[in-house]
């Protein structure tokens, strides 16, 4: 794996599902891993664990979706290890309650998930980016396929990560004078400890059924991208979207939402 000894990273929603995995091979690749989240257990959960690698990790607990806590992230990250180096914008959602067909979703269900999305990954990239201008750096955001293909039944979900998607380029573009890279993951469906409707094993088979590679995402299978987006051997590499699938080129939600249309037509 490649290194990255002496690098401080900060990772946001670093407590679970693919912000633990990503933290955790930050770790085992040397970094000083900075983790964020709005949950305590979780949080110190994943602290324990990076320790037991011998990694140095600081657990700031808060919600991102504030200029405050932006500022207080760099800020504490700062006074601890004395610079960032690479920035993790993991943080991201869309909950159930905000789920549905794009007729009848309301501005608060809409709003909740871009402002998350997509704002708040714009002012978090921002903050990281002041942060480096002296030295350099490198920014991943984590997007999804859904920012590149059809999300029915989430459509202001996908709207955001396409949004996440420009982003990452623009900023490539407008940072690159700065040494700082700006590049994006874009993940299929992973398996994790959220991952509720996947025990469902109708639904899991039809996922499945899509992958080449004939298995669903885990959150090791994020981590090392991330950790070469971070590393030194990734130099001249910015403003790129990588794709983790398992090769699957079928859109996330389209199997889940014909299947329940052929239902209300054989009705």
């Amino acid at each position: 794996m490649f290194s990255l000894e002496g690098k401080t990273v900060v990772v946001t929603g670093g407590g679970r599902g693919i912000g633990r995995g990503i933290a955790r091979a930050c770790a085992k690749a040397g970094a000083a891993v900075v983790i964020t989240g709005r949950g305590a257990e979780p949080l110190a959960d994943t602290a324990a664990e990076l320790a037991r690698l011998g990694a140095e990790c600081l657990v700031i607990q808060g919600d991102i979706c504030s200029m405050a806590a932006i500022e207080q992230i760099v800020q504490r990250t700062t006074e601890r290890f004395g610079r960032i180096d690479g920035w993790v914008n993991n943080a991201g959602s869309a909950s159930a309650s905000d789920v549905g067909p794009m007729l009848e979703l309301d501005e608060g269900q809409f709003d909740r998930v871009v402002d998350l999305n997509l704002k708040w990954t714009f002012f978090a990239m921002q903050a990281a980016a002041k942060a480096m201008a002296g030295h350099g750096g490198s920014i991943v955001n984590i997007s999804s396929r859904s920012g590149s293909q059809p999300c029915p039944s989430t459509a202001q979900y996908g709207a955001a990560k396409a949004g996440v998607d420009n982003l990452t380029a623009t900023a490539a573009v407008e940072w690159g004078h700065l040494g700082i890279r700006v590049n994006a993951i874009a993940p299929g469906v992973v398996l994790t400890e959220n991952s509720g409707s996947m025990t469902n094993p109708a639904r899991r088979k039809r996922q499945v059924e899509t992958v080449p590679l004939q298995r669903l995402g885990v959150v090791d299978d994020v981590g090392p991208m991330a950790v070469y987006f971070l590393a030194d051997e990734s130099a001249w590499v910015s403003g790129t979207v990588v794709p983790v699938t398992g090769g699957s080129r079928i859109p996330v939600g389209l199997l889940t939402y014909l299947h329940h249309k052929n239902k209300d037509i054989e009705v």
